[in-house]
């Protein structure tokens, strides 16, 4: 999946399942997601962004800190998923060469 296909995937998810009263593409890339400027969020809209991101790309969020960080923006999100995978995939890898 390309960079941009991720990113649009991660504002469909977020106008679908926090139910946003705005279209995939008006979301800036790094639009912030909580605050007066942004999105403007809340804490409610965040466990339910965790729980999206789960059963969307299999991806959790382990603790409050991580999420500050990670769910800044689109961008923030990308990132986050990406890395995440990339922990997965080298996991995965780590067991095929035992094997």
């Amino acid at each position: 999946m390309s960079d941009v296909d991720l990113r649009t995937r991660i504002k469909e998810m977020l106008v679908k399942n926090l139910m946003l009263q705005t279209t995939p593409d008006q979301i800036g890339d790094d639009l912030p997601l909580f605050g007066p400027n942004g999105l403007g969020l809340d804490s409610i809209d965040a466990l339910e962004l965790v729980v999206s991101m789960e059963k969307t790309f299999g991806v959790g969020v382990p603790n409050s800190e991580v999420a500050g960080k990670a769910l800044r923006t689109v961008n923030t999100i990308h990132d986050y998923i990406l890395e995440k995978r990339g922990e997965t995939d080298q996991t995965a890898q780590k067991v095929d060469n035992r094997a």
